[in-house]
């Protein structure tokens, strides 16, 4: 009985080595269906959807992870300025390539699309890429957040330059003071002097600006933001206007709110 039990274990991990050492042989083109063991899986690009979202060949659809594009036309609505620029780079970076996917905590979006970090067979971090063209703003979520520090130092430096969609007056960074009602739900860019501090330590004012961070984000940002009357901050998110007619914008994680001095 024991003898057999001991041959039993014996085939067992002989039957574990076997695997791991196919696992470990398999080609990049193939190995897609090995994101459990490595969380990293490469697939080959069929078609670019936009400047943020490409479709594989097995018609799996990736988003590019912690960035957004300005949008291409779609339907009735049309592109915005540097959207087709950002969804041309992307098809000349990795269109009928192979790529490689990397992941954070959570894969998937709402919508169901993969979430990732691509890279090039050379080592071009594509997102990256993006984002120091001036074709791609960084848009991050928590749980979301591993390499977002990187990305905003990135953007800071295509910004600085006026690069791509940072040299057009939709994407400039707009001053506290001068928000209007034309930019009322945009996505924007924008840069002032504190103000005021939220007693709680979970928001602050740039003039007539309230910044809060929601309730439920508030434990990614780890500690309460350590900022004080004077600083020049410049935050990113959409521009709102309250119950009471008074602007706002919310902010997610600490890339949403950065020192300019």
């Amino acid at each position: 009985m024991l003898s057999r039990f001991g041959g039993l274990i014996i085939h067992i991990r002989f039957l574990w080595a076997a695997f791991f050492a196919a696992v470990l042989s398999v080609p990049p083109a193939v190995a897609g269906t090995l994101s459990w063991v490595t969380q990293e899986r490469w697939v080959t690009v069929k078609s670019i959807t936009d400047g943020d979202t490409f479709k594989t060949t097995n018609g799996e659809k990736i988003r590019l992870l912690g960035i957004n594009t300005p949008e291409t036309r779609k339907d009735t609505k049309q592109a915005q300025p540097f959207g087709n620029k950002a969804k041309q780079a992307l098809k000349k970076i990795i269109a009928g390539k192979q790529v490689r996917l990397s992941f954070d905590k959570e894969k998937k979006d709402r919508y169901g699309r993969t979430l990732a970090h691509i890279y090039t067979r050379n080592g071009l971090w594509v997102n990256a890429e993006l984002v120091r063209l001036g074709l791609a703003h960084v848009y991050t979520f928590a749980p979301n957040t591993k390499l977002a520090n990187r990305l905003t130092a990135i953007e800071q430096q295509a910004i600085r330059s006026n690069l791509g969609m940072w040299s057009h007056k939709r994407w400039q960074v707009v001053e506290a003071d001068k928000l209007a009602i034309n930019l009322l739900g945009q996505f924007r860019l924008v840069q002032g002097k504190v103000t005021k501090l939220d007693k709680r330590g979970w928001g602050f004012n740039l003039g007539k600006l309230t910044v809060t961070i929601p309730k439920k984000y508030r434990q990614s940002f780890g500690k309460r933001l350590r900022l004080k009357v004077g600083d020049v901050v410049l935050v990113r998110g959409k521009v709102r206007l309250s119950k009471r007619n008074k602007w706002f914008l919310s902010i997610y994680n600490r890339s949403d709110v950065y020192h300019i001095k």
